[in-house]
């Protein structure tokens, strides 16, 4: 799976902006992740048209990356997240970044990305989605 962040200045209008691009160009936002860190906003996207949205971002201001993520499938209680994290720990494996995408029926969907995506694969091979 792959997912774009975006850095780009923090300011009024910034996901407004980013969501009208997207959606002229028919992708559809599956997650979204918005975080603001002094004056830079930090925007992580899950799209349904990966090659299109990354096209349109192409061509416009936004400075755009794109990544590769995995997701996983962990029970959604209390330290599961916890236990996941141990895993990348005890690896010495950074993650750059970590989404949940959605909660169901007693499990957790998770998106990441790493610095060095197949060790993280083998790590996580148990409940890897896909």
């Amino acid at each position: 799976m792959k997912q774009i962040t975006i850095v780009d200045q923090d300011r009024p209008g910034l996901l407004s902006d980013i969501s009208e691009l997207l959606g002229a160009a028919g992708v559809n936002i599956e997650s979204i992740e918005a975080e603001s860190v002094d004056a830079t906003a930090v925007i992580t996207l899950i799209v349904d048209k990966y090659d299109e949205a990354l096209r349109a971002l192409t061509v416009s201001p936004f400075n755009a990356i794109s990544e590769d993520a995995m997701v996983v499938r962990v029970p959604d209680k209390p330290g599961e997240l916890a236990l996941l994290m141990k895993r990348f720990k005890d690896a010495n494996i950074s993650l750059r970044s970590l989404v949940i995408l959605k909660h169901d029926a007693g499990h957790a969907f998770v998106a990441l990305s790493t610095n060095n995506t197949l060790e993280s694969q083998n790590l996580v091979r148990d409940i890897l989605v896909g």
